[in-house]
């Protein structure tokens, strides 16, 4: 997976990492690609996606150590991490790293979930 705008395609698109579940209930990772286009005009300030409706939204801290056991995501949501990085598994053992400034999406809101563990805690 590549975190961020995909610089090949000219920073066309953003691929987002998702964690997803199968009908099993299974967690596995995935990925969402969203579009972006230029923002036009002479003051131009870079590419954008289009406006997405946010109608909730929540700051999270845990702390430097943390891990997290099996767990579902509460809702479906994009995770932001603002500093240090998580290391998220699936059902499966695969296991991706988010680090900080870096974004990923979960939707896996029922069955086995996913475990989250901060990196060099």
């Amino acid at each position: 997976f590549f975190f961020g705008a995909d610089m090949a395609a000219g920073g066309s698109e953003w691929v987002i990492p998702v964690v997803a579940v199968d009908e099993a209930g299974k967690s596995y990772w995935s990925s969402m690609t969203i579009p972006l286009g230029a923002s036009g005009g002479a003051n131009s300030i870079g590419a954008l996606s289009e406006v997405m409706k946010v109608t909730t939204m929540q700051i999270r801290e845990t702390p430097g150590d943390y891990k997290f056991d099996w767990h579902c995501a509460p809702r479906k949501q994009f995770i932001v991490n603002l500093d240090g990085a998580v290391d998220v598994e699936v059902s499966d053992g695969t296991r991706k790293v988010v680090s900080a400034g870096e974004m990923f999406f979960v939707e896996d809101t029922w069955g086995t979930g996913h475990l989250s563990r901060a990196v060099n805690g």
